[in-house]
């Protein structure tokens, strides 16, 4: 950690600060009944997307951080700690956890978290009725058994097999905990969320909720249960505003002005110009790098020769350089390298830019002939892959396409860019009629692997479907000594660098602005903001 200016470098893999730029004269001190207002962009959040046992969204985990409190705490060093659960003990078989719960808490709604309440919540997110893919998977998918009430404190949590990432899951908000009194009320209100509906035991009580505009949260009076190492004082935050503001450069320009206190979501092109006065957090993100998923199953991917041409033919490093100024580096593997004990470094510069190379695979694999718009032709079709990505869609990314549209016309391949709304997304990717799609993951395990590569997996877009691939990752998330986890997520990720299923391209961070008037907000391990020890210098 040290401290810049923004200008001066954003490095990824560390928190930077830029000097806030006050003299003594105009120190700032945070008020008694602060209120801290945060923008973020919210793409469709308020459409459905409020319940995180049922939504995969990043920004639905960090927005209803505020409200669910889960068992345990990952802090930013990706150390383990207390939480809602005291301690914890694993069976010596990997196949149970049983957690010793905290006497104290209380949901807002002053129903009592207890060991039924646990049940109650992962019997939710198990529900078919709850349509849960990224929740359950953490929960263990087909591997989970049942969640039992030993005692009002103790709840035992069974899988059919040893289930290593489940510690790191539960930190999550994805398993965070609702009221059982609003999972048995209002279960089916859930994803479009608001007061008295997502409602939990945490830091904050959202008061209202305006679709697509903002949120706003006060302050739990009863909240004495924050994770090891959190201690507010009688300064902390009173009230805490979401403003939804679609728009980078918008966010950026109101922390500036003073509108808003914390603006997440940020890309280096837009702190470009960022005022000096502003301090600036970049997290570097574990888990999946923003990568291409190369549909297998439908058309011209299904060769491994296009794949790999397709791979050889488009310059990565220069497109990542170029699009992110060099602030964010280009991705070598299907994991971060600050994915806890997982990350293959020997992949690193293996994948070289050779249009020569990639010219002969597409020879060699029947594309030889040109039409008179120089794109490769076989049997009379053109060699064209079509790329679907999800709206809204960055400017970056929409550059990224651009340049590597470029590159791959130069080797005779076409490539279709469409952006579409949700629905139309949808349809193409549950049908599997697209050759590309597009998205990085967060996640503080390696497991991320299985939803994406597994023959089962529900993030399967590239539509892998390889038995002994499968056994490794069941094997992997099975692992209970860590250097063979380790061990089976290298050799997994060397299957993807020779198969071409995702193409990594660059790695991801998540970059926050900060202006002076908030005070000790703090970071987890993906870079998101916490407000539990924040204090402000606004009263409204």
């Amino acid at each position: 950690m040290k401290t810049v200016k923004i200008a001066a470098a954003l490095a990824v893999g560390v928190t930077l600060f830029a000097t806030a730029g006050c003299t003594s004269a105009q120190v700032i001190e945070p008020v008694a009944d602060g209120t801290l207002n945060w923008g973020i962009e919210g793409a469709n959040l308020t459409d459905g997307k409020m319940d995180p046992h049922s939504s995969q969204l990043d920004v639905t985990a960090y927005v209803t951080r505020q409200t669910l409190d889960s068992l345990v705490y990952m802090n930013e060093t990706g150390e383990i700690v207390p939480w809602l659960a005291s301690s914890w003990k694993v069976s010596t078989d990997g196949k149970s956890y049983t957690f010793t719960l905290r006497s104290d808490v209380t949901f807002s709604d002053g129903t009592a978290f207890n060991a039924s309440a646990v049940k109650a919540n992962f019997d939710h997110i198990m529900a078919e009725s709850t349509e849960s893919a990224q929740a359950s998977s953490l929960l263990g998918g087909e591997l989970y058994v049942a969640t039992e009430v030993i005692d009002e404190s103790t709840v035992l949590v069974r899988f059919s097999e040893p289930f290593a990432p489940f510690l790191a899951n539960a930190s999550t908000a994805y398993l965070g905990m609702y009221s059982p009194a609003v999972l048995a009320s209002s279960a089916d209100k859930l994803k479009a969320g608001g007061p008295n509906i997502t409602v939990g035991s945490g830091p904050f009580v959202m008061d209202e909720l305006v679709a697509n505009d903002h949120i706003s949260y006060t302050r739990n009076p009863d909240y004495k249960w924050a994770p090891q190492g959190f201690k507010p004082t009688s300064k902390a935050i009173k009230s805490l505003n979401i403003e939804i503001v679609p728009e980078a450069q918008v966010r950026k320009k109101s922390v500036e002005s003073g509108e808003l206190d914390v603006a997440t979501g940020l890309t280096p092109n837009v702190l470009e110009s960022a005022s000096d006065k502003i301090t600036v957090t970049t997290t570097a993100s574990p888990g999946l790098p923003y990568s291409l998923f190369l549909n297998q199953t439908n058309g011209v991917f299904a060769d491994p020769h296009v794949r790999e041409a397709f791979a050889l033919g488009i310059d990565i490093s220069a497109a990542v350089e170029t699009v992110y100024f060099g602030k964010f580096d280009r991705a070598w593997s299907i994991l971060t390298p600050t994915t806890p004990n997982s990350y293959d470094e020997t992949l690193e510069s293996q994948q070289k830019f050779d249009q020569a190379q990639a010219d002969t695979l597409l020879d060699e694999a029947g594309w030889s002939k040109k039409n008179k718009d120089g794109y490769r032709t076989k049997d009379g079709k053109i060699l064209e892959v079509t790329w679907y990505s999800w709206t809204p869609i960055s400017e970056e990314h929409k550059n990224l396409a651009a340049f590597f549209a470029d590159d791959l016309k130069k080797i005779g391949v076409k490539l279709t860019h469409k952006v579409v709304e949700p629905a139309d997304y949808m349809e193409a990717y549950q049908s599997g009629s697209f050759d590309i799609t597009d998205w990085d993951f967060v996640s503080a395990d390696a497991d991320i692997l299985r939803s994406h590569l597994h023959s089962e997996g529900y993030q399967n877009a590239s539509h892998v479907s390889d038995e002994k691939l499968d056994v490794m990752l069941e094997k992997a998330a099975a692992a209970t000594d860590p250097a063979a986890r380790a061990d089976l997520y290298k050799q997994i990720q060397q299957w993807n660098a020779k198969n071409l299923a995702i193409l990594p391209i660059y790695s991801a961070s998540f970059i926050t602005a900060q202006a002076p008037s908030a005070m000790k907000v703090k970071y987890d391990l993906f870079g998101w903001p916490i407000f539990i020890e924040a204090e402000s210098s606004h009263t409204k």
